[in-house]
């Protein structure tokens, strides 16, 4: 039985003779994912156009009818969203600390807070497609609209920007500490994490998802949850990069043997 991979290498296995997941290509494999469910979830934000403002409850109700579909349709984009970050967050927890041990409890902070990150965002998730569905074969209640929009601002925004700026500040150390990955990609990290601590303050910035500086505001999506995943992207397409790199080095190797 063949066990080699392309590279000419023994395939790692496990004691019951399973393969073991090359961590490099899922990691890779979940940052694709995420920006296939990133890219189809922001063109059709987009296309909904902003929210009336709260205190409207009619034009609130009338457009949470009209954007029911495509808001649950944005929720499972981000649903998915949020499964492929639980694959590249253990991921990279793997890459950075394989072989470098004491680093595993900075490991452990990114993917804690990730983990947190993700559940938080999936409660956020919940709040809005309830909304949604609050819609669907009934009349809106717009007070219950508006508590639903109210509840999960604060989860979309300050909240997630604190959990990410330790996600990414953590992973921006775990990257230079370990050299795994590039260290361009830790300094981006740093930089990411100081946008989301310049967004934290937005918890007094009001709800109008119009102002750049609001709870509920676009300058948050903008400059602090877009550039780390962003980053999560640029971080798997590296890995693969990478792991394409060894592989035709160890063909090369292969065929000089």
């Amino acid at each position: 039985m063949d066990m080699s991979n392309q590279s000419g290498k023994p395939v790692a296995r496990t004691h019951t003779g399973r393969y073991v997941p090359d961590v490099k290509l899922w990691t890779g494999i979940a940052a694709v994912t995420a920006a296939i469910t990133l890219l189809t979830e922001f063109l059709v934000r987009t296309a909904l156009g902003p929210r009336p403002d709260l205190d409207d409850t009619k034009a609130l109700a009338e457009f949470v009818t009209s954007t029911s579909t495509a808001t649950l349709t944005i929720i499972l984009c981000d649903t998915l969203l949020m499964g492929s970050l639980i694959v590249f967050l253990a991921g990279f927890r793997q890459l950075v600390t394989r072989d470098h041990p004491e680093l595993d409890w900075i490991g452990n902070i990114v993917f804690g807070a990730g983990i947190v990150f993700v559940s938080i965002t999936l409660v956020g998730d919940s709040m809005e497609a309830g909304g949604a569905l609050d819609t669907v074969g009934a009349d809106a209640a717009p007070v219950a609209i508006r508590a639903l929009t109210e509840g999960y601002m604060p989860i979309f925004g300050p909240m997630g920007a604190v959990l990410i700026a330790i996600v990414a500040a953590a992973s921006g150390y775990a990257t230079m500490a370990s050299g795994a990955l590039p260290r361009w990609t830790g300094w981006v990290a740093y930089a990411v994490a100081a946008l989301n601590v310049a967004a934290v303050p937005t918890i007094y910035g009001g709800t109008n998802d119009r102002d750049f500086y609001s709870v509920g505001g676009w300058g948050v999506a903008a400059f602090a949850t877009f550039p780390w995943l962003v980053w999560v992207i640029v971080v798997g397409v590296v890995t693969i990069r990478d792991r394409r790199r060894i592989v035709e080095s160890g063909r090369d190797e292969a065929r000089v043997v």
